[in-house]
């Protein structure tokens, strides 16, 4: 029997490049580089060169470069056959060259252009399918000495690993570039918005998404100003039967009476002064689709009996037209007004609030979901960090309790701004309370109760925390009564003596 004797430290160095593998994945350059660290050091080498060929060129490039000219080394690249990087990758072949001055394989430009003296070189192949996809190149064994054949060996099984990371970044490239493909496809077009829900109100809400995502109906979003309204219709469209169809937006308050009808229904040339020539509308766009009417609770008196008809019968005439155009569309609408107040006052259209709130869904403000900030701060950072290039590392425990404790009257809105302006001017690599610039009489401490009776503040409270246990609950009130311990004919009174809707 013969008997081999290993080197522990290299075997327990291959046994941890070996686990790290399958944990870098996502940053193969990153492994590579420790895969090289220690080839460099177990063999022995004063520099060392991690080579990648380039398949449309077959040239060579020098992906990582360790030693004193490490940094130079990088901006040269070989042919293949070019020097004894080069032989190895066209023959596929490992070499060791002790004295690189007696062989011609040899390219002297390189050391001479950086004043780096190589003796000698140990280059082996790295392969993915036994094709040659790069080159692990040692230069110079310390203290003079010269590269061996257990050397070589242990240079060719981090090679092995080598190729390894290479050909699993390959595949999770593929898949990611997979996955974006069926993303876009779900989406229909670009344009959508991520949707960060970690708080269980928000995962609720999410799932009566998909339950009203199944009909048709038309959906009454409410909720705050910057609270995600147009993000939640987003959802509601692509979890529905429509979802390779179009999804129009329009924002309601953003025209003037004239504009808008026509940006809604469309024109026909001589319509007006400045109609030229035809227009089509949103609603005509939108037709096989969804349309998003954001701040339909601006909409002109004039227009709402036009919509109150599309709504009805599917059709419209553009603006200068008798001719009625069909369309198949469903609508999405959203306010951060109180629209049945607004009907009661004669500025609403009854019969138009009740066709648009079929299915009526309310998102909650940012401080009755404070679970979902640390998502969202996360979410904006990285986003805020490639768009300036920046690597800032997150937020120091002070400035995550300050956005926790802020009152957020702008709501995500106001915290995608706030986080944006602290990637700007943050220097360092975690954001403080001072990135933040956040008036501290927002906060819960003063925030909403600031200048209110105790009376006041009890009562407010009382409104958030029933409204809170109505959002558990799916606002099944007898439920609800149960998990507070108090008769439903109470809760009930309690949700009218508060104003709770």
């Amino acid at each position: 029997m013969v008997e081999t004797n290993i080197d522990p430290q290299k075997f327990e160095t291959f046994i941890e490049i070996n686990t790290l593998i399958n944990s870098y994945y996502a940053d193969p350059r990153a492994l590579l580089q420790r895969i090289l660290e220690s080839a460099t050091r177990l063999t022995g080498a004063e520099a060392s060169s991690l080579l990648l060929v380039k398949p449309e060129s077959r040239s060579l490039h020098f992906e990582i470069a360790l030693g004193p000219k490490g940094a130079e080394v990088k901006q040269f690249s070989l042919e293949r056959g070019q020097g004894i990087a080069g032989w190895v990758a066209e023959r596929n072949r490992s070499l060791i060259v002790n004295d690189v001055s007696r062989d011609e394989r040899f390219h002297s430009q390189i050391s001479a252009s950086i004043d780096f003296e190589t003796r000698s070189i140990l280059a082996v192949p790295m392969r993915i399918q036994e094709r040659c996809v790069g080159v692990l190149e040692m230069i110079n064994k310390r203290d003079g000495g010269a590269f061996t054949e257990e050397d070589r060996h242990w240079l060719e099984i981090f090679a092995t690993q080598a190729a390894l990371a290479i050909q699993n970044a390959k595949s999770f490239q593929a898949v990611r570039d997979q996955i974006d493909v069926l993303q876009d496809q779900m989406n229909g077009v670009r344009g959508y918005h991520t949707m960060i829900a970690a708080s269980r109100l928000m995962q609720e809400k999410l799932e009566l998404v998909a339950r009203i995502a199944e009909t048709d109906s038309s959906v009454l979003i409410h909720g705050e100003s910057g609270v995600g309204k147009e993000l939640v219709a987003e959802q509601i469209h692509q979890r529905s039967a429509r979802r390779n169809g179009p999804l129009v937006r329009v924002n309601c308050a953003a025209l003037p009476e004239p504009l808008l009808e026509s940006e809604l229904f469309g024109h026909v040339k001589g319509a007006f002064t400045d109609a030229d020539r035809n227009r089509t509308g949103r609603f005509e766009l939108a037709d096989g689709g969804t349309i998003f009417l954001d701040e339909i609770g601006d909409l002109p008196p004039a227009l709402q009996a036009k919509m109150l008809r599309v709504i009805q019968e599917r059709s419209f005439e553009k603006v200068g037209s008798s001719t009625p155009v069909r369309v198949n569309v469903r609508i999405l609408a959203a306010t951060n007004k109180d629209i049945a107040k607004a009907v009661e006052q004669g500025e609403f259209r009854s019969d138009l609030y009740y066709r648009l709130n079929v299915l009526p869904i309310e998102v909650p403000p940012l401080r009755r979901r404070r679970e979902d900030i640390p998502a969202l701060a996360a979410f904006f950072l990285k986003r805020f960090n490639q768009e300036t290039k920046k690597q800032v590392q997150g937020f120091t425990d002070e400035a995550m309790e300050t956005l926790l404790s802020y009152s957020w009257p702008g709501n995500v809105r106001e915290l995608e701004n706030v986080v944006e302006r602290a990637v700007v001017i943050c220097d360092k690599s975690y954001i403080s309370p001072n990135e933040l610039a956040l008036d501290r009489r927002g906060t819960r401490r003063g925030g909403e109760y600031e200048d209110k009776s105790l009376k006041e503040s009890v009562t407010l409270f009382k409104k958030h925390f029933i409204r809170n246990a109505l959002e558990r609950h799916g606002w099944h009130q007898t439920e609800t009564a149960k998990a507070l311990g108090i008769q439903r004919t109470y809760l009930s009174r309690l949700i009218k003596e508060l104003e709770i809707k």
